[in-house]
């Protein structure tokens, strides 16, 4: 079945944009024009979210050959090639999958690209609510294991999350494990002077703003957690592919923080 096209609106959304970067199909014009403009104040913005995108997947691949078996990706966005459900079924079939987003439009694209996937739906929900998402999430077992994904969610939530993602540790079952990246402040002080002037571009655009954190403030988060090696690192040398050889001057991936802790 086509997936039925997202209702037409004028102000970029955080999904949108992030579909512009990985050359979706869901985007609308003013996705691709904010996503241009951001794309001319820091040129490796589109690099960036597609580092992301490989952590999500390397993250569920090394989570699934660890016996997970159920997924909650919170913050999921548009659907495109190489989905949460796609990765873990190639590698453990049956494993079930639930996806949640706050955008209507995120969430009616991804359920008719689901129909006839028994094992994955998308719930319309707000991170900042966990009772809310978990308590619909039916199709998942809490008392089991479950990979929680937080990939590039908690920039667009204000504030100190660290309670927040407390809530959700406190709700999943021992041997489960949390999946985060994040937006940080990179050390060099020219690529620093380039995210403050996407970050402005950016929140002018886009519904969504984004905020960065420190990497202390980004550990805090696995509060309770042990984090696999090799721990909170640059998204890029978390369980790199092999050949890999990250450049020293890469700016792209100096600016985004990925790790995974398991709950004891």
């Amino acid at each position: 079945m086509t997936p039925k096209a997202p209702r037409e609106r004028t102000t970029a959304t955080a999904a949108g944009v992030y579909d512009w970067y990985l050359n979706g199909h869901h985007h609308l014009p003013c996705d691709a024009e904010a996503a241009i403009a951001a794309q001319q104040a820091f040129p490796l913005a589109g690099q960036t979210a597609r580092y992301n995108r490989d952590f999500l997947q390397r993250a569920v691949r090394w989570m699934t050959e660890h016996g997970i078996r159920q997924f909650l990706d919170i913050g999921s966005g548009y659907p495109t090639a190489g989905n949460v459900h796609e990765i873990a079924q190639r590698y453990a079939p049956g494993t079930r999958v639930v996806y949640a987003d706050l955008d209507p439009d995120t969430v009616e694209v991804s359920n008719r690209l689901l129909t006839g996937t028994p094992d994955a739906t998308c719930l319309q929900g707000d991170v900042r609510d966990p009772d809310d998402i978990l308590g619909r999430a039916e199709l998942l077992d809490f008392a089991q294991p479950v990979g929680l994904l937080l990939v590039s969610v908690l920039p667009f939530v204000p504030g100190d999350v660290g309670p927040l993602v407390r809530r959700y540790l406190a709700r999943l079952a021992p041997g489960s494990y949390l999946a985060l990246t994040h937006l940080t402040p990179a050390d060099d002080e020219r690529i620093r002077r380039r995210q403050a002037d996407v970050e402005q571009t950016y929140n002018a655009k886009v519904q969504q703003n984004v905020h960065m954190r420190d990497p202390d403030e980004i550990a805090d988060l696995f509060a309770g957690t042990e984090l696999v090696p090799p721990g909170l690192v640059l998204a890029t040398h978390w369980h790199p592919p092999r050949g890999y050889r990250p450049g020293p001057d890469d700016q792209a991936s100096a600016v985004l923080l990925g790790g995974v802790g398991r709950i004891p």
